[in-house]
């Protein structure tokens, strides 16, 4: 539980944020790897900066304290906070994912856990009616993406919460997208969290990071033997970086969203446009539930441009906005899901579940929006291929 009624308070005051040494303002950088001990099992609180770090601890105690979780854990990437969770699976298990997830997550289920006879299967997440059907003995956990990456698909996190605790399931909840700013999935039912906070939380593409928070002490206690044991450690400065871009959160995301809701606008009444994804967007999927557990729409979009648009010219003419991997940033970015982020995925599964090749996702940043409507304008009229 916050120490803070607003949780733009506790962005800036949470956790550990003053050094009760020096009084600094700042958690310094302990960049160090090991510790003096006093004497034999005489310890200050740190042995090894594997097993803890008074910055990465600061950093910790602030991702828990903004999703209200008990405890928080910071790993070197967001892969590596997903791998760390999915640790928690042994042999003969099986995970449910959300029917659009991020390719990583797809790939090491699909490739690295598999070899250790971790299953997993597709679920349509999004219909709780179906998902329960889903559920079969073999399944231990489902990992759900709301909005998903990249179709933005909403997935009522409290109900399937209660479906799953009523089979023993553990529910995890990528909130990478939305942040906790955003959507506080543990308030909703979840017992796990996870964050690329390479991503928003970060918030300047200068760090890569990954973050998880839990419900329970059991779970803590679990994850943080998987954490120092596997060793997929958050370093310091690293950690200095993520605790200093999670200060300016409130105020980066209330832009982002602002100015995403006006290029929804833009995109929505464009004629260019065949089909548009976004969690805020009255006519889409799953608005009124994204509504009910979530402050608003979120950032991210996805859109497809009708046939007579070539998405390759697209790309080429865009002037500030850059085709790049990952999200999240200041700076606006774009990429495409079939051959970037979802390139993992097998391409009959993509089609599947609605990943064209045609589909172009946007990470809108917080730039003057006129700037970025223009640049929108000018690469969509670029990429229109003229009848002859």
């Amino acid at each position: 539980m916050s120490q803070f009624k607003n949780i733009s308070t506790a962005f800036i005051h949470g956790g550990i944020s003053i050094d009760e040494r020096t009084g600094a303002v700042n958690i310094p950088i302990y960049q160090t790897s090991t510790y003096k001990q006093d004497g034999l099992g005489e310890m200050r609180g740190y042995e090894y900066s594997r097993t803890g770090n008074p910055t990465r601890e600061a950093l910790e105690a602030l991702i828990a304290e903004l999703e209200n979780g008990y405890a928080g854990f910071a790993f070197a990437s967001g892969m590596a906070a997903i791998t760390a969770v999915l640790s928690l699976l042994k042999a003969g298990d099986r995970v449910l994912i959300s029917s659009n997830v991020y390719g990583g997550t797809f790939r090491v289920l699909d490739k690295v856990f598999n070899h250790f006879a971790i299953r997993y299967t597709i679920a349509d997440t999004a219909n709780p009616e179906v998902f329960a059907t889903q559920i079969t003995p073999d399944v231990k956990a489902v990992m759900i993406e709301s909005p998903a990456n990249p179709l933005m698909t909403v997935t009522d996190i409290q109900a399937i919460s209660e479906i799953s605790h009523q089979h023993d399931l553990l529910v995890i909840v990528d909130n990478t997208f939305m942040t906790p700013y955003l959507q506080r999935p543990l308030e909703l039912g979840a017992d796990i969290v996870v964050h690329s906070a390479t991503k928003y939380l970060g918030g300047h593409s200068d760090v890569v990071s990954g973050l998880v928070v839990v419900s329970t002490k059991e779970l803590a206690e679990q994850i943080a033997f998987i954490q120092n044991s596997t060793g997929g450690v958050l370093p310091p400065f690293d950690s200095f970086l993520l605790i200093r871009g999670i200060k300016t959160l409130g105020v980066r995301m209330d832009r982002h969203v602002e100015n995403a809701e006006k290029v929804v606008h833009f995109l929505q009444h464009h004629r260019a446009v065949r089909n548009l994804y976004y969690a805020g967007l009255e006519s889409g999927q799953g608005y009124e539930i994204n509504k009910k557990q979530a402050k608003n729409g979120g950032v991210m979009i996805s859109f497809e441009l009708h046939e007579n648009y070539d998405i390759k010219t697209f790309f080429k003419s865009l002037k500030l906005i850059m085709l790049a991997e990952s999200l999240g940033g200041v700076e606006s970015l774009v990429c495409h899901p079939a051959t970037m982020t979802h390139a993992s995925i097998p391409e009959e599964i993509r089609k599947q579940v609605g990943i064209t090749d045609s589909l172009i996702r946007l990470s809108v940043g917080i730039e003057d929006i006129a700037d970025i409507l223009e640049d929108l304008q000018q690469a969509i009229e670029k990429s229109e291929v003229k009848a002859l």
